[in-house]
């Protein structure tokens, strides 16, 4: 069959994230090869059956059987599968930070834990949800943006980026502005709420009155089951791996300043068709190059 250069390729789920989530439901013979795996996936890459059968004190039909239980359609497949989750990075029980760590095990961590997560998020991502924003931002005759704290460091990475594209924006991190703002929306707006735990109360307030002026508004949250989503229009999930170790990244933040460039770019593409947008945006570009030293 010829390949469809235009298909868009299903990102391959980290294979050592899926053996840590589903090792406690395995059988118990099982569970010994996913042990092994875990506690070193770099020695076990080289591998053959019966090596890692040897290493996990199993059969070489139990490493078989615990490749079908994970997903996998053989060894030769599970190797494939370990081999590109090492190239992304050690899964997140692999990045834990410790007081001991050298700068070289800080800096190897933090990249290792933060590619890993940011693949796990594009996994989860739920692409209808990507478009139906996308079009609602293309829509939009301005667009307000709110966050608290990380997130309103996301907010403000949006509002920075979607007046480029000739978007009447604004960004408000204060609770008392954010009620204000909300209120003076009208039908035509649309506001963005950034919050990774998606409990945050005020920004409920905020998309409760938002849709009482008839804004539409779109979430950005950390977890399916936010209670933000019941106030969105559209919620995009952006879930990562991150938990409550007080040394670990914020991860969350990344992913949803990736989220933040990939809804830009796209509108921008759009707006691209529009000639004296273009043409405009050309000539923003060369006055801040006559702006810097040569």
């Amino acid at each position: 069959m010829a390949h469809d250069p235009n298909q868009v390729r299903e990102p391959v789920q980290n294979i050592l994230e899926i053996i840590r989530t589903c090792r406690a439901d395995l059988r118990k013979s099982d569970r010994k090869v996913a042990n092994v795996v875990l506690d070193d996936p770099k020695l076990i890459l080289n591998d053959t059956v019966a090596e890692l059968a040897a290493r996990a004190e199993v059969s070489q039909p139990t490493v078989l059987r615990f490749c079908n239980a994970i997903g996998c359609s053989g060894y030769p497949d599970f190797k494939l599968r370990l081999a590109q989750s090492l190239a992304l990075g050690m899964p997140a029980t692999h990045s834990v930070l410790a007081g001991s760590d050298t700068p070289d095990q800080v800096v190897e961590k933090i990249f290792d834990y933060t590619l890993t997560s940011l693949d796990w998020a594009r996994y989860h991502l739920d692409k209808a949800a990507i478009g139906n924003a996308i079009e609602m931002l293309i829509a939009a005759r301005r667009i307000e943006f709110f966050g608290f704290g990380a997130s309103g460091i996301v907010a403000r990475d949006g509002q920075q980026k979607f007046p480029l594209f000739g978007v009447p924006c604004g960004v408000e991190v204060d609770f008392h502005q954010q009620i204000m703002q909300a209120s003076m929306l009208e039908a035509g707006d649309t506001c963005v709420l950034i919050s990774n735990t998606g409990v945050t109360r005020t920004l409920m307030d905020v998309a409760r009155i938002a849709k009482e002026r008839g804004a539409a508004v779109l979430g950005i949250v950390g977890a399916s089951d936010a209670p933000l989503k019941s106030y969105c229009d559209v919620t995009l999930v952006v879930e990562t791996l991150e938990n409550t170790s007080i040394y670990t990244p914020m991860t969350s933040r990344i992913a949803a300043l990736v989220i933040m460039d990939i809804l830009s770019t796209a509108v921008a593409l759009r707006r691209d068709e529009d000639q004296d947008h273009q043409q405009a945006f050309i000539a923003m570009k060369q006055r801040l190059n006559e702006a810097r030293f040569n």
